[in-house]
């Protein structure tokens, strides 16, 4: 299977530049939030292949949901096989009255993990993790508003799926940032603008 992965801000390629028949060759894209339900719309509408998103801390705008996509929050969703565990949102980085939609304390993203185990029981685990925000010490920052959750590497050491595809990362605020990195036997995917995966040859670009 050939996946698209994308996040944080629409690729020029895909987008402005595009051609007739560009996405054709993908099977399934998987966006990692912060991202137009416009942009969206386009690339399932040209692709003509499922979309599986996730909400981004700063989605709490939408006015509705994309048209044609499936939304994995708090879900898993099955694709060809493949069994898609998606978490939306970033950390809790706000004072005062809560104000957004999709930030989250730790405490709370252990909660809405912890109200999976009956669906991950059920589904045998997963096979790729999709979530906005990294996880704790993977290729994130110390600032809180970009720092990664800590239960997120306890669900990847648990499972051990194939993929964590993540966003919110933008790779132009540090280029020494890898796209493709491994935990484990995990490769992790950094999809901020765009990223291919083969899952047939494991590779990733």
């Amino acid at each position: 299977m050939k996946i698209l992965a994308v996040s944080d801000t629409p690729s020029d390629k895909y987008y402005k530049y595009y051609r007739p028949g560009m996405l054709k060759e993908f099977d399934l894209i998987l966006s990692c939030g912060d991202l137009g339900p416009e942009y969206l719309e386009f690339l399932v509408t040209m692709a003509g292949c499922p979309l599986v998103y996730v909400h981004g801390n700063h989605d709490d705008n939408y006015d509705r949901s994309p048209q044609g996509c499936i939304c994995a929050d708090d879900r898993i969703v099955t694709i060809g096989g493949l069994r898609i565990l998606g978490f939306g949102g970033s950390n809790y980085y706000r004072d005062g009255n809560r104000d957004g939609i999709y930030i989250y304390k730790e405490k709370e993203m252990q909660s809405r993990i912890r109200r999976r185990w009956f669906s991950l029981r059920r589904h045998g685990g997963f096979d790729i993790l999709l979530t906005h925000a990294p996880a704790r010490g993977l290729n994130d920052f110390e600032d809180l508003p970009h720092r990664g959750f800590e239960c997120f590497n306890t669900l990847l050491e648990k499972y051990k799926p194939s993929y964590f595809v993540h966003g919110h990362i933008h790779r132009n605020y540090d280029f020494s940032i890898p796209q493709v990195d491994h935990k484990g036997n995990t490769t992790v995917i950094n999809a901020y603008e765009y990223c291919i995966i083969d899952t047939k040859t494991g590779l990733s670009r």
